[in-house]
Formats: structure tokens, sequence, C-alpha cells
């Protein structure tokens, strides 16, 4: 019989912020060895997104909602190409233009890519409730006052969050009503 890992009334509802300035950092340099146990590396694109979930880490893999991964950057990527974000059954597309990710202290520590995933293939596919976000940490932390920096970043690894969306306002958004 396997034992559950977490400790009673263990939530793991991470902030961007400290997704960015702990976890990835962290994990990058080697510091702390202890990370897989919450965030495992897994290159989610080798499974479908349904799949996700049990290949979640040990602290948080019943989670029903949202479920957190390091992904290593693809050999295609080390030799200058774009990833593929392609599964078996479908592909992971990306929203947007990348966004910025700041501190509380307004410094840019990474950037966030959000990505939606099509059962199907690429122009014919069907777009599920499964997203993606994507968040790359950056070499320094950038002051926002200085709109001509362009943030150096950290490809050797990402860390993802994927879920399912739930349709509420406030879905990772954990503080009560009144926290600002």
């Amino acid at each position: 019989m396997a034992r559950d890992l977490r400790p009673p009334g263990f939530r793991f509802y991470p902030t961007e912020e400290e997704l960015l300035a702990f976890y990835l950092p962290n994990k990058l340099e080697g510091q702390r060895d202890d990370l897989h146990r919450v965030i495992p590396i897994v290159n989610v694109c080798e499974h479908e997104p349904w799949q996700l979930p049990e290949k979640a880490g040990g602290l948080c893999n019943k989670d029903t909602e949202q479920w957190f991964f390091f992904v290593p950057k693809q050999e295609k990527e080390v030799l200058g190409g774009k990833p593929s974000r392609t599964t078996t059954s479908g592909y992971w597309k990306a929203t947007g233009s990348p966004t910025h990710v700041y501190s509380s202290t307004s410094k840019v520590i990474g950037m966030k890519r959000t990505m939606v995933f099509y059962q199907g293939k690429s122009s014919k596919g069907k777009k599920t409730k499964w997203k993606m976000n994507e968040y790359r940490s950056i070499k320094e932390e950038l002051d926002v006052t200085n709109t001509f920096s362009i943030p150096k970043l950290q490809n050797e690894l990402s860390l993802c969050r994927v879920y399912v969306v739930s349709g509420r306002i406030r879905a990772f958004d954990r503080r009560p009503l009144g926290v600002i």
C-alpha cells in the first residue's frame, strides 16, 4: 500500500513570483535536491495532458486542479530550432505574446507563455479545456523603468503549470478576498 507523502492540510498553490524566484532558480542552480518531490522533471510533450496528473510530484499528484513540471530544453531547441509541442493526439498552441512576470518589488523576474491544447492535427484541431503556463527564468532581475532592457532567459529548463480551465475567475488565487 502506497503511503501518502503529503502532510495533512497540505496544498500547493504557489504564486508566479514563488515559482520564478524560488523553485525555478533553485532547480537551475542545483541548490535543492528535494524539489522533485513537489515538481518533477517531465517532458510534457511526450504525454497527453490527461496523463500528466499521474506524473506530478509525490506531494502534489492528487491535486485535482493544477500540476507543475520542470521541462528540459529539447534537443531541437539546443540546436537553435523551435521546440516541438506535439503529442500523439494533438498539440500545444501558444496564445498571445509572452508576458513579463514581476516580483513584489516591481522587477521583471521571468517570462510567461500561455498555451492551449488542441486535439487533432494542426489547423484542424479541436480546442480543449487543457491549458499550460510556461515560465522561463531570466539571468538577473530587470528594472521595469528601463523599457529598453531585454531579458536574457535561462533556457536550460522551464517550469510549466498544467491545468484544466475551471471557469472560475480566481482559479489559482487562494488568498482571502480582502487581501491584496
